[in-house]
């Protein structure tokens, strides 16, 4: 008969035995998979974030600049006729003006211009078509001076200027009454920025 223990002090002692803890190769293997996966996800988020930490800046620049020239421009006069035609306080109609706010392709005169203190821009129908760079500003200027801002060359914005009346919020007015007026800024990142608002003649003369 084989003894599978010692008594000492009249005590049975069984043989210790030793429980081993630890990962099977396969849990091994599903671990690392997990780890690396997850270790990819974070550095393509990092570098996603690296890639377009500079958007949020640049987006706020560009509408910076759309805001004002918006601004700008909602403030011009809108009259029957330009600000320098001799009819421009008397006029009852377009076809009193010898230069009306109808033509909105560009500054009227031809020779106006928005960095020119002896000639300006002086009414909305001017800015038709106007950008920055263009117009003797290489790059984006303040009204009134055409040296470029510091730091902005990558900037560039434009003007689209429509006749809006008779339709939609402004059905009740004629065509020529109410100006639509777009300005699109683009920067850095391949950021753009579109802003649209409206100007309604509510006074005919100056």
């Amino acid at each position: 008969m084989t003894k599978i223990g010692k008594y000492k002090n009249n005590k049975h002692i069984r043989p210790s035995k030793k429980i081993h803890y630890g990962f099977s190769l396969v849990e091994m293997v599903v671990f690392i998979v997990i780890v690396t996966t997850a270790i990819a996800g974070v550095i393509g988020a990092l570098a996603f974030m690296s890639g377009h930490s500079a958007d949020p800046l640049a987006r706020k620049q560009a509408i910076a600049i759309a805001e004002s020239l918006m601004q700008e421009i909602q403030q011009m006069p809108f009259t029957f006729c330009d600000p320098d035609d001799p009819n421009a306080s008397t006029a009852n109609a377009t076809s009193d003006c010898t230069t009306s706010q109808a033509n909105l392709g560009g500054p009227s005169p031809a020779g106006e211009s928005r960095y020119g203190a002896a000639n300006p821009f002086d009414n909305v129908a001017d800015y038709g078509g106007f950008t920055m760079p263009g117009g003797g500003c290489a790059g984006i200027c303040r009204i009134g001076d055409a040296t470029a801002l510091a730091g902005l060359n990558a900037y560039s914005a434009s003007v689209a200027i429509a006749q809006a009346g008779g339709v939609g919020a402004f059905v009740g007015l004629p065509a020529d009454a109410v100006l639509q007026i777009v300005v699109t800024v683009t920067g850095p990142a391949n950021t753009t920025i579109r802003l649209k608002g409206f100007k309604v003649r509510y006074a005919p003369h100056i």
